[in-house]
């Protein structure tokens, strides 16, 4: 879809041309296989992972964890939390995120409210060094006098706001939960 807009923009503002094609072809096709590499990558190690038990060793070490089930949402949180320091959010999505899934299931944790405290919890991890892609961004469109130091002292306050809805989210879970139930899920 972003390539389709890529091209449907290009085409707008007149510079559209084969080579502009081209490249948005070859660059949309490298980013889709990465993906693909990650999600079968992903799999190959989901099956190992139940292989050799991995799911009960996890729940072993959470029957350890003092303070129960909020106590294992609060990990989880830390863990996405640290994780979006070093790696993508579509690796934690599809590895980390996986691992912890069948000890929230098996305690009745509402889905929709724990996917929600995740999303909001990876979008933090956005504005992140050094892996955050929006600070790419900002990079990439700020003038050269900005320093990079300058946008990650910028965006600690954001940070802050994320953090805060996560903590809002997580006491006041109508805040996910309302929209679903107001349409029937």
């Amino acid at each position: 879809m972003g390539a389709l807009g890529s091209i449907l923009v290009a085409a707008i503002g007149r510079r559209l041309s084969l080579r502009v094609l081209t490249e948005t072809v070859q660059t949309t096709t490298k980013i889709t296989a990465m993906v693909l590499f990650i999600l079968i990558c992903a799999q190959v190690f989901a099956l190992a992972f139940r292989g050799l038990h991995g799911e009960k060793i996890v729940q072993d070490l959470f029957a350890f964890l003092p303070g129960g089930v909020n106590a294992d949402i609060w990990f989880l949180m830390f863990l996405i939390f640290v994780l979006g320091f070093f790696i993508e959010w579509i690796e934690i999505s599809y590895i980390a995120v996986p691992l912890f899934l069948p000890i929230f299931t098996a305690a009745g944790v509402d889905m929709i409210w724990l996917a929600t405290l995740i999303c909001v919890n990876l979008q933090t991890s956005f504005l992140t060094p050094p892996f955050g892609w929006s600070l790419f961004f900002l990079r990439g469109v700020a003038p050269p006098a900005i320093k990079t130091t300058d946008i990650y002292r910028g965006i600690v306050p954001f940070v802050g706001m994320q953090i805060l809805a996560l903590v809002l989210v997580f006491f006041f879970p109508a805040i996910a939960t309302w929209l679903p139930k107001a349409i029937g899920w």
